[in-house]
């Protein structure tokens, strides 16, 4: 049990970035089939729908649990939020870009799709999130901690 605590504690941000993803990735999904299957909205709105749902679920869970960024500094919360919405943007558009080419030009199966596209988006959101959005600032050594 100890060993697998100590397993827990070296990859946590990993361990919940993946959690919180596959949160992110199921409500993306789900929220594009309820669009797309059940209420009959076409592929490219149910793609955006997804994303902004899912976008807005992701940057609480990453900036809070994943990424333990606590900081409620307003200049720091907008660097935040402008970098994750960024990151995402070009993910989504990617995710977009995808999801037309497979399903709208290539007839592809838009479920089956949607769940390829994810994984390539959320590996690339765990990259921009962890070495652009949340990275952990160097702080600056105060002169008088030395005396």
């Amino acid at each position: 049990m100890e060993k697998l605590k100590a397993l827990f504690i070296k990859f946590k941000e990993q361990i919940l970035y993946v959690v919180f993803g596959g949160l992110t990735t199921l409500i993306n999904w789900g929220v594009y089939a309820l669009c797309y299957n059940v209420l009959g909205v076409t592929n490219v709105p149910s793609v955006i729908i997804a994303w902004i749902i899912s976008v807005a679920f992701a940057f609480v869970t990453n900036k809070l649990w994943v990424f333990e960024s606590k900081s409620m500094d307003a200049g720091t919360l907008l660097r935040e939020l402008w970098t994750f919405t960024a990151a995402r943007i070009f993910t989504g558009l990617l995710d977009l870009g995808i999801m037309y080419l497979a399903v709208d030009v290539l007839g592809g199966n838009g479920n089956v799709w949607k769940l390829i596209s994810n994984v390539i988006v959320i590996i690339l959101n765990y990259v921009f999130s962890k070495l652009i959005v949340f990275r952990k600032q160097d702080k600056p050594e105060r002169e008088d901690e030395e005396r």
